[in-house]
């Protein structure tokens, strides 16, 4: 009997403390459930302020003279010294000597020539001195101002018919002639430098025969550079050639101005581009070279109302996201320009706006966010 009430004892005690449990906890107030709070997320914004945004153009391309110039002979004889030895890489200044031809035979045919004339005038001053006394010292200062050592004198103008006849006859007119031309090839035999250049080859040396048609070497201006760029036929009608581009290059330290000097007609049917060229203002900065490879940087022109969005900032080419009352909200906007890094949009957008500036995944309209206020990237 003893044992079975300690068997029963150990049962009963746990039995009675499950029910004192339950009846204990029927007096406890159970605690209001709450219901989750959404978790924001942050997003990086910026306020929308419209203005006017300018449509820029940027294109890349080479430095080139304008004006390369080949230099071919057109006499015979043997290349001399100029002024500075004709060599590659040799700067030169305008009015330097590049290169002479041997000018001694061209030389005594023109004083020849000028033999042949003073002879005819001698045979028709007498005639002239006889019948027309009052033009007389006139032909005769001309006769006394032709020189073998200076350039022949305009010939004076015929009082009459009568005494054009007279120099016609003696082939005063021919001799005259023939001598304009010898002094005209006597010139070519000397080639001076038409600007400020350098030169780019040199085929002959001093010594060397040339011959007519003989190339001599070639040379560039450099007061005159331009660029030459392709830029995407879409983008020629936002260029506004009345104002100045900026140059830069990152082969060479420096920034340089230019103008648009002219715009192709034609379309490269591989590339879609239009040639546009860009004289550029050195302002005595001798660093750029020809060939040099330069990023441009070309004003557009100007488009209001608008503002600018960067190009992570939007979706399906014409979808943005802005903040409406903490809450994100899927927007179409209407794009006018892209540009390498950013979009201008004049439509979808009003003063005020908060855009999200970043690119967001896993994302829906109406999703809770923190707005971030981020302006560092408002091109406009």
């Amino acid at each position: 009997m003893q044992r079975k009430i300690l068997l029963i004892l150990p049962i009963f005690i746990l039995a009675a403390g499950f029910v004192a449990m339950q009846f204990l906890s029927s007096f406890k107030t159970p605690p209001p459930k709450e219901d989750p709070k959404p978790i924001a997320k942050i997003v990086e914004t910026r306020t929308i302020a419209l203005g006017d945004v300018p449509a820029g153009v940027i294109a890349y391309g080479r430095l080139a003279s304008s004006q390369p110039v080949i230099l071919y002979s057109e006499v015979d004889g043997t290349i001399e010294r100029g002024h500075l030895p004709f060599r590659p890489g040799q700067s030169f200044k305008k009015g330097d000597l590049l290169v002479k031809i041997d000018t001694r035979q061209i030389k005594l045919d023109i004083n020849t020539a000028k033999s042949e004339l003073l002879t005819a005038l001698a045979s028709v001053l007498p005639e002239i001195k006889v019948d027309f006394p009052e033009e007389f010292p006139v032909w005769q200062d001309y006769f006394n101002n032709c020189r073998f050592d200076r350039r022949i004198p305009e010939l004076p103008k015929a009082a009459n018919q009568k005494i054009k006849l007279y120099l016609s006859r003696f082939n005063v007119y021919k001799i005259y002639f023939t001598i304009r031309d010898l002094e005209i090839l006597y010139e070519k035999h000397f080639f001076y430098a038409p600007f400020d250049g350098s030169i780019i080859t040199a085929d002959l040396r001093v010594g060397s025969n040339a011959r007519p048609g003989t190339r001599l070497g070639e040379i560039i201006n450099l007061e005159n550079l331009e660029a030459e760029m392709p830029v995407p036929a879409e983008d020629i009608q936002w260029i506004d050639r009345s104002k100045p581009v900026t140059l830069t290059s990152s082969e060479i330290v420096g920034t340089w101005t230019g103008k648009i000097r002219r715009i192709g007609k034609t379309i490269d049917t591989r590339t879609q581009t239009v040639q546009i060229y860009i004289a550029v203002d050195q302002s005595g900065d001798e660093n750029l070279y020809d060939g040099v490879f330069l990023k441009a940087t070309i004003h557009g022109k100007v488009i209001h109302h608008a503002c600018s969005v960067p190009r992570e900032a939007l979706y399906e080419q014409e979808f943005v996201y802005v903040v409406e009352k903490d809450r994100l909200s899927y927007r179409q906007v209407q794009v006018v320009r892209r540009q390498p890094d950013y979009v201008i949009v004049n439509g979808g957008l009003a003063d005020g706006d908060l855009l999200v500036v970043e690119m967001l995944q896993g994302i829906a309209p109406g999703m809770f966010v923190q707005p971030k206020q981020n302006n560092t990237g408002d091109k406009s």
